[in-house]
């Protein structure tokens, strides 16, 4: 079973949701859906009194709801009370706000959009490019992000053929790569970044996304080309012509190209001053 974390926006209100690609259905947070329909200050007050009114006049809807765990404020991943669509559609019932009938509207708009992108890739590269433009991202960072998503497949899919597996095996090889080229792990990485559960790719200057998709890539083209039985001395390789890359950018610019700037600083935002702020 495969789960994919997500942020939707339904009038300008974050609501998480997490799809099941093996069920294919979207869950959606309880706690967030009552935010985005109540003028409630404390939407998870809002659900607990509600939740415990649905159960005293024993509705089904609430003991079929089970938990999942979703990023936090605090980002760390906590459970949280979580519906699907049908679900949904039958709780807002109990929720009186004129924003009912749109908020079902936008669901039914949300399950479309991840059945449209099963059937045509291209139209899910389309919603990131809006989804990061939306964040507020530079064009030239999204292309070179999205560039990047196409590269890291390529590579997890060689791995994939070779019979390795999503989960443990991907993030030590991929631990591999990046202590190769950056000198760090990806947790020393996202530290030095100032980072919790944040994407680190998503906090990369385009500098550090082109030395990791040359890494990437360069391990994917030694892969197909030795086809390997060990996996250690060809990630490395691959990692070492981005060190290499790396080292001799810095020595000719005199700046490092791994930087502790993140997104929340503002580096990758769309800003006039992109450039100065990059430089401080």
């Amino acid at each position: 079973m495969t789960k994919f974390n997500q942020i939707k926006l339904f009038e300008e209100k974050k609501v998480r949701a997490v799809y099941d690609d093996v069920e294919e259905k979207w869950y959606f947070s309880i706690v967030d859906v009552c935010g985005s329909l109540t003028e409630s200050k404390d939407a998870t007050a809002y659900w607990r009194k509600l939740k415990q009114r649905l159960k005293e006049e024993g509705n089904e809807t609430v003991t079929n709801c089970h938990a999942l765990k979703l990023q936090a404020g605090d980002g760390k991943m906590r459970k949280t009370d979580v519906a699907d669509t049908e679900q949904l559609f039958r709780l807002i019932q109990s929720i009186p706000s004129p924003k009912a009938e749109p908020f079902k509207q936008w669901m039914a708009q949300v399950a479309a959009q991840r059945l449209d992108q099963m059937q045509d890739p291209e139209l899910g590269i389309q919603q990131s490019l809006a989804d990061y433009k939306r964040l507020g991202y530079s064009d030239n960072w999204i292309n070179q992000r999205l560039k990047s998503i196409e590269i890291r497949k390529d590579l997890t899919d060689e791995w994939k053929r070779h019979g390795l597996e999503e989960g443990v095996q991907f993030a030590t090889l991929t631990d591999i790569i990046y202590h190769t080229w950056a000198g760090m792990t990806a947790r020393e990485y996202k530290k030095f970044k100032g980072l919790k559960k944040e994407n680190l790719r998503d906090n990369m200057t385009n500098r550090e996304l082109v030395m990791n998709m040359l890494a990437e890539l360069s391990t994917k083209e030694i892969s197909e080309s030795q086809n390997p039985e060990s996996f250690g001395d060809h990630i490395r390789q691959g990692g070492e012509i981005a060190r290499n890359a790396r080292m001799e950018l810095e020595a000719k610019t005199g700046k490092p190209v791994v930087s502790p700037l993140n997104a929340k600083k503002g580096l990758l935002l769309n800003k006039d001053n992109y450039k100065e702020k990059e430089s401080e």
